[in-house]
C-alpha cells in the first residue's frame, strides 16, 4: 500500500477543519447569553444528539436491544447515570440470551 500524498493532505486538512469548528464552539458558546427558548434549545441538543445516534440502532437490530432499550429509558428517569448504564448493559445481555 502506497501513501499517496494528495490524500494524506486531504486527511490532515479535514482534522484541522474539525478541530477548529469543535474548539470555535467553545470559544462562542461562551460569549453567548442565552435565555428562555433559545437557552432550553441549546440545553435540548445534547440530549436529542444522543438519542439520534442510538435510536436506529435500538431500533433496527432486534427485539432484544429494543426491549433493552425502553427498559433503560424508564430506568434512566429513576436513577442516576452510572446505574442507568449499567441495568442497560445487563438487560441487553439477559434478554440477548432469553430472546
Amino acid at each position: 500500500m502506497s501513501l499517496d500524498m494528495t490524500t494524506l493532505l486531504a486527511i490532515v486538512a479535514m482534522a484541522v477543519v474539525t478541530y477548529i469548528t469543535r474548539i470555535g464552539g467553545l470559544f462562542v458558546a461562551d460569549r453567548l447569553v442565552l435565555t428562555g427558548r433559545a437557552k432550553a434549545a441549546f440545553d435540548a441538543i445534547p440530549p436529542a444528539v444522543l438519542v439520534s445516534v442510538i435510536a436506529p440502532t435500538a431500533l433496527t437490530t432486534g427485539w432484544a436491544e429494543a426491549i433493552a432499550a425502553a427498559v433503560t429509558a424508564v430506568v434512566a428517569f429513576r436513577l442516576p447515570l452510572l446505574a442507568t448504564i449499567a441495568i442497560g448493559v445487563v438487560s441487553v445481555v439477559v434478554l440477548r440470551n432469553l430472546i
